[in-house]
């Protein structure tokens, strides 16, 4: 009868792994923090974030009933298939990491920056004095060098395949927008970590405008922390060659 029962519930199961697959597909495609996009696009991006929140509700819920229905099934294929992905879990990023490591938060010079004198330096532009895009790849660049065995980006866990792209002014990261300060926290070796940071070229340029033109920069190290287990989009895309 159990048999009978999950051939019985396959159809269904498919039927909610297709949705789920559908509704948490990534759509974001960002430009350098640094461009002039204009207000009208960053509201563009406030509504599909609020659509994808939305989505992400309905999402987790079918995520919970495939769950539930895996666990449920007594076929012995899908049991060995289960067990092969629960030990692959942790290095994919798909379970929380605790431990001791540090956070970094970056931030844009403060208001009326740019009509201070600064002498012996040039003239900061606006472009001088936010957070960059590159400046949040970079340390998270370092971090991963750093060895860290897990890193979130505000509030969301990052992957090797995680992308930091930003539009207009605001960062964009698993379909959600946020502002500055932005906050990297890694889970490691607190000594490699910051070795990794110091030693970085790029890391060192951002803070070369944190000493000069007062963007925001912050190391905090922690004896015990957690990050939370990456809950985006685990479809690859790539580029494909136009035979045309």
């Amino acid at each position: 009868m159990a048999r009978s029962g999950w051939r019985l519930a396959v159809p269904v199961v498919l039927a909610i792994a297709g949705l789920l697959f559908a509704i948490t597909g990534t759509t974001a495609r960002g430009t350098n923090l640094r461009s002039g996009e204009n207000t009208r696009l960053i509201d563009l991006i406030q509504a599909a974030q609020e659509r994808n929140d939305r989505a992400a509700t309905t999402g987790n819920r079918l995520r919970r009933q495939v769950e539930r229905l895996s666990e449920q099934a007594a076929d012995p294929l899908v049991q060995q298939v289960r067990k092969e992905g629960d030990a692959i879990a942790p290095a994919a990023g798909l379970t929380p990491v605790s431990g001791a490591g540090i956070t970094v938060t970056l931030d844009d010079a403060p208001p009326g920056a740019i009509d201070r004198a600064y002498p012996g330096l040039p003239e900061p532009t606006a472009d001088d004095l936010v957070v960059h895009q590159q400046d949040l790849q970079a340390v998270v660049n370092a971090l991963w060098a750093g060895g860290a065995v897990g890193i979130k980006l505000m509030d969301q866990r990052i992957i090797s395949t995680s992308a930091v792209r930003c539009v207009g002014n605001v960062l964009i990261l698993q379909d959600r927008v946020y502002s500055p300060p932005y906050s990297v926290t890694a889970v490691g070796d607190v000594t490699a970590l910051s070795k990794a940071l110091a030693e970085s070229v790029a890391v060192s340029n951002y803070r070369e405008y944190v000493d000069a033109y007062g963007l925001g920069w912050k190391v905090e190290k922690h004896a015990r922390i957690t990050v939370p287990a990456y809950s985006g989009s685990l479809d690859l895309r790539y580029a494909e060659v136009d035979e045309q």
